[in-house]
């Protein structure tokens, strides 16, 4: 598959994957000659093929992947100059821009979640359609998904499935967790997933009953909705007025996560009648994206995996950056350091 465009430092060349709108994207970026951008998640680098091929610009691409770099340093070097590669959490993108040289920058885009890439290498344990080990980590520093379902009380566990993958029998998979457990530790994604298929019934044309199970635990390994938080106060204190910020969703989590940061920073605060001396803080985003982008039919048939994608963009203005973004529930959960000391 090939990245088109013109006018560009690179315009094209074979890409193992083209993430999902990807179009969209680029156009909301509003990317132009000279800019300079930021590709939050590079995975296989097709974001940063496409705002290449836009405009004579310039990208810094941020992966805490180590195989995406090293799988990027073709297009790197296809690039001439256009295009550098950083090894780190997206979380860190601002001070990643500092160190690069700039000290604002023309736009930011995050493509969330999990890339084909992880779910299609066994040895990673993204998938539970492929057997490997229990593992679940895009840096493959910290935690495994393994040390959590085998240190973790049942509580704990539940807690995790529950609020990470809505999952509503987590009790029961909790529990069959700490009863397999008991007997051998868990160290495969299939045995995993045939110790949720054990209490969690599906019907044919039913996700697989383990999808929501794995869906907690990557998120939870990862820490991917606190990292979430973290990117888009950094997008905040690094763009320029007229910046551009654009995020692309799977599930609903990190939607509302994105949905309701947007809403935060495009209010006034006011003082309350109990507190009127509070200062306004004036909106610091301009949300350009009314209701979040889907994709079309087409795309979707292509790849079915689009079907859950929400683009939601804004543009930065010129009142200064706050601190803070809105919680959600997945901020009472257990830290992983928590749950590894069995707690």
């Amino acid at each position: 598959m090939t990245a088109g465009g013109g006018g560009s430092a690179v315009a094209g060349g074979l890409a193992p994957h083209i993430p999902v709108l990807v179009h969209p994207a680029v156009e909301f970026l509003n990317v132009r000659d000279g800019g300079v951008y930021i590709d939050g998640t590079f995975g296989a680098g097709g974001y940063s093929r496409a705002i290449l091929a836009a405009a004579d610009c310039k990208v810094i691409g941020i992966d805490r992947d180590q195989n995406a770099i090293a799988l990027g340093a073709d297009l790197v070097e296809a690039a001439h100059g256009h295009l550098t590669l950083t090894e780190d959490r997206f979380s860190n993108l601002d001070s990643i821009a500092r160190e690069a040289g700039y000290d604002v920058i023309d736009g930011v885009t995050l493509d969330l979640g999990v890339s084909s890439m992880q779910l299609d290498t066994a040895e990673r344990g993204f998938s539970f359609r492929l057997d490997g080990p229990l593992d679940l980590r895009m840096s493959g520093e910290g935690g495994s998904a393994a040390d959590v379902v085998n240190k973790a009380s049942e509580g704990g566990l539940a807690d995790i499935i529950f609020t990470l993958g809505e999952e509503r029998y987590s009790r029961s998979v909790a529990r069959a967790i700490l009863k397999a457990r008991a007997s051998a530790p868990i160290e495969t994604t299939r045995q995993l997933a045939e110790t949720i298929a054990s209490v969690v019934r599906s019907r044919p044309g039913d996700i697989h009953p383990a999808t929501r199970t794995f869906q907690a635990l990557r998120i939870f390994v990862n820490d991917e909705l606190g990292e979430l938080a973290r990117a888009l106060e950094a997008a905040e204190r690094i763009l320029k007025p007229g910046g551009r910020l654009v995020v692309v969703s799977f599930h609903s989590l990190e939607d509302r996560i994105v949905k309701a940061f947007l809403a935060d920073r495009g209010e006034s605060r006011r003082g309350s009648r109990h507190a009127p001396e509070v200062k306004r803080e004036a909106p610091t985003f301009r949300t350009i994206t009314k209701r979040p982008v889907a994709a079309g039919d087409e795309e979707i048939a292509r790849n079915p995996r689009a079907r859950s994608a929400k683009l939601r963009a804004a543009e930065r203005t010129v009142a200064p950056a706050r601190a803070g973004v809105p919680q959600g529930p997945f901020s009472r959960l257990p830290s992983l350091a928590d749950v590894l000391r069995g707690r």
